[in-house]
């Protein structure tokens, strides 16, 4: 330090910073030392971007940094300049993402599996149990989008695990949870210590490292001077970026409470640490906050507006250094593009799912080895933290010196495995519906997950299902469902052996129970195949008056059993208001055995098929096209036939929507029907959509080829809106075969 007291006693003698060429010169000369340079950048959220504008300036200044601290933001802009990017480049990177998603878990609905895109999208609440008590989650994020990226750009310098051998040396800090202590992370896998130092409570899970808790170093040292006071360093610059406590008129609300709470120990110390400081650089930030990510440009410039007031010192600083800045120039190839050649796979920290599940998820190889792109590796780690199995999923990237690297994985199971989720619905065949359901993962053995969903309202149902997921190979299922609902349907006149007379629409009970077996193997979480067997126990009643006696007059009261196979692809966005994606079902089930209550079951066999495609264009126009066809293959059951009509997308068995018909308007053992919908997005999550439909019902509609007989048309004109509780929907429908017209309304998701 006696060299940068020396330096300012120059500097100050020979008329301060403001003097001629020659002074400067004269100065340079007689201090006869290349002076060191340490860089500390504090925390602030979105306001660290101004830390990239301070950067610029230094670097036109000519500064070279020689050491470099940083606290959460600061030490993200800190670990990747220390790691030989320059200003310009973290420019360029920074402004590449989206921070509202770097910052959320992964959930994009094309990492989901396929158990969680048939079932997990029907509950508007989910609520952890722990310890017999329905809590709250720990916090927002598990941050794994954030590891992923800095892993990528930090690729170069994976195989140095002390932080004083990186470019730059660099250090960060980061607070013990457990024990409110600062934590100084100088060693390590540099991605996992920026993530430890920036992990904000509440918004992200603690980060362990060597079995220590750790959160946002912000909390503790928000603006690491007094570590930089202790390096061979003789000039220290600060970047404070920090904001202030906000008066009692703002505290208006629990996260802004919270907030300041946090803020007491990051800001009590401020004058102190400016006063430790060399070069104090303070960027204006009034008008931003720690989420303000869409002003970037704006805060970036703060910076360097706050530091091009430091100039003349800084260029002055800069003379005194004999050695010029050595910078790494890769340029932003470094971080696109890139391969990871994998030699070995270490996984530890799983408990209740095998290795095989780990692996398979993330779609590496167990016994061979495996080169990979970072964009892929990330997208398939993100698929193992979709599954919602793990708190964190921490990995350390490990060179093995032949040009592939070691991987371990360091999982952190999540605590809470059983959840309580609920659901709200009305339409206009069930009426409505409140969904309870209980999640339970490990239930029984590894890998396993069992669901019950029990419906209550003005139709009960349930539906419960188990799964075991073998890893690579196969998986195992079990679901058994019970559905019931009331309906008046068009019968035919003597269409029972009764010879019962029926005409125009009866009021009917609909019972259904289905158990199903089933193996299932898998490719991607887009591609399945499914086969089985089934039991299916149908109860289809109406009430009949006979000698002036009210009586239960039964269509059908029979066990069926069979096996199915399925054939499903699933690359849809999502499942309501999908904007992009293929949605493709063939499943063929053969009936071979029946109670057959009404004598007269003979064998026989159904193949249905449904074809979705669906693009956007100009982000707001959606194209829809539908096209959904089955056939009945032998002397089939009335009770099977398919029945056409009606809105809904709850539909069991072989009921199908048309817009137009009411529900089982049209019924017969075969149909083809297609659609086109259009859905413009008037504003965010509002939705205008125009459906016409048309659909063949004919049991010779196949055979004879006579697709284009009798065809049934419809559109429909509706107004949705995509809520917290799912879809809020109303739709005029119009047939102009028979002038009916109906009005379709739907609130909340499908159950």
């Amino acid at each position: 330090m006696k060299a940068r007291i020396l330096f300012l006693f120059l500097m100050y003698v020979t008329g301060g910073f403001s003097q001629s060429k020659s002074n400067m010169d004269s100065i340079s000369n007689m201090a006869k030392k290349d002076l060191k340079v340490g860089l500390v950048l504090s925390g602030g959220g979105a306001k660290g971007f101004a830390h990239i504008g301070v950067i610029k300036v230094l670097e036109e200044a000519g500064i070279r940094i020689d050491y470099i601290g940083g606290t959460s933001a600061g030490a993200m802009v800190g670990a990747l300049y220390a790691s030989g990017y320059n200003a310009h480049e973290l420019d360029s990177i920074l402004r590449s993402y989206d921070y509202n998603k770097l910052i959320q878990n992964p959930n994009s609905r094309e990492l989901y599996s396929f158990y969680q895109k048939e079932n997990s999208e029907k509950y508007a609440l989910s609520l952890p149990i722990k310890n017999k008590t329905i809590g709250l989650p720990v916090a927002l994020s598990q941050g794994q989008n954030m590891l992923n990226q800095l892993s990528l750009l930090t690729k170069h310098v994976h195989g140095i695990n002390n932080f004083k051998k990186l470019p730059i040396p660099f250090y960060c800090v980061a607070t013990d949870i457990e024990t409110g202590e600062e934590v100084l992370i100088e060693n390590g896998f540099l991605p996992q210590a920026i993530r430890a130092s920036g992990a904000f409570p509440s918004v992200f899970e603690p980060v362990v490292i060597n079995g220590r808790f750790l959160v946002d170093g912000g909390i503790t040292n928000n603006f690491p001077i007094d570590i930089m006071q202790n390096k061979d360093i003789d000039i220290i610059i600060g970047i404070d970026v920090q904001g202030k406590l906000e008066n009692k008129e703002v505290l208006n609300s629990a996260p802004k409470v919270v907030m300041q709470i946090i803020s007491f120990q990051m800001y009590d110390d401020k004058q102190e640490k400016k006063d430790r400081t060399d070069v104090y650089i303070k960027p204006k930030m009034d008008n931003f906050s720690v989420i303000s990510f869409d002003k970037m440009d704006e805060i970036i410039k703060a910076g360097e507006i706050a530091a091009r007031t430091e100039m003349q010192y800084l260029v002055s600083i800069a003379k005194q250094q004999t050695k010029k800045p050595l910078r790494i120039r890769k340029k932003l190839v470094r971080y696109k593009n890139k391969f990871l050649k994998i030699k070995k796979i270490h996984v530890n920290g799983n408990k209740n799912y095998t290795r095989n599940y780990v692996l398979s998820k993330m779609k590496l190889n167990k016994n061979k080895k495996d080169s990979i792109s970072y964009n892929e590796f990330n997208k398939n780690v993100n698929v193992l933290a979709s599954t919602q199995n793990f708190k964190s999923i921490d990995y350390i990237i490990k060179p093995s010196g032949d040009g592939s690297s070691i991987l371990q994985f360091n999982l952190k199971e999540n605590e809470v495995s059983n959840f309580v989720q609920i659901g709200v619905h009305y339409d206009d065949l069930y009426k409505t519906g409140v969904l309870l359901n209980y999640t339970g993962k490990h239930f029984l053995t590894n890998n396993d997950i069992v669901s019950t969903d029990f419906i209550l309202g003005d139709n009960l149902r349930y539906n419960l299902n188990y799964l075991f997921d073998n890893g690579f190979h196969w998986r195992f299922g079990i679901s058994h469902r019970y559905n019931s609902f009331k309906r008046s349907f068009y019968i035919e006149p003597n269409a029972d052996n009764s010879q019962i007379s029926f005409t125009n629409t009866v009021p009917i009970k609909y019972n259904d129970f289905t158990t199903k077996v089933y193996f299932q193997t898998k490719f991607r979480e887009r591609f399945a195949i499914n086969g089985g067997f089934e039991h299916k126990f149908l109860n289809i009643s109406t009430k009949i008056v006979d000698n002036q006696e009210e009586k239960m007059f039964f269509f059908d009261k029979s066990d069926y059993y069979g096996g199915f196979t399925e054939i499903i692809l699933d690359t849809r966005d999502a499942k309501n208001f999908t904007k992009k994606g293929w949605y493709f079902n063939v499943k063929y089930n053969a009936y071979l055995g029946s109670s057959n209550y009404n004598k007269n079951f003979e064998p026989f066999s159904q193949l249905k098929a449904k074809i979705t495609y669906t693009n956007t264009f100009f982000n707001k126009l959606s194209t829809q096209i539908n096209f959904d066809s089955g056939v009945t293959i032998g002397s089939g059951n009335e009770s099977f036939n398919y029945i056409i009509g009606g809105n809904n997308e709850n539909f069991i068995n072989n009921f199908v929507s048309l817009y137009g018909y009411d529900v089982g308007e049209l019924s017969d053992n075969a149909f083809i029907k297609t659609a086109l919908t259009l859905r413009y997005e008037i504003f965010k999550k509002n939705y205008l959509t125009f459906t016409a439909n048309t659909a063949g019902v004919n049991d010779e509609l196949i055979v004879n080829g006579s697709v284009f007989d009798n065809l049934k048309t419809g559109i429909a004109v509706g107004y949705g809106l995509n809520s917290i509780i799912g879809p809020i929907e109303i739709k005029y429908a119009y047939t102009p075969d028979n002038k009916k017209r109906y009005w379709y309304f739907n609130v909340g998701f499908w159950f």
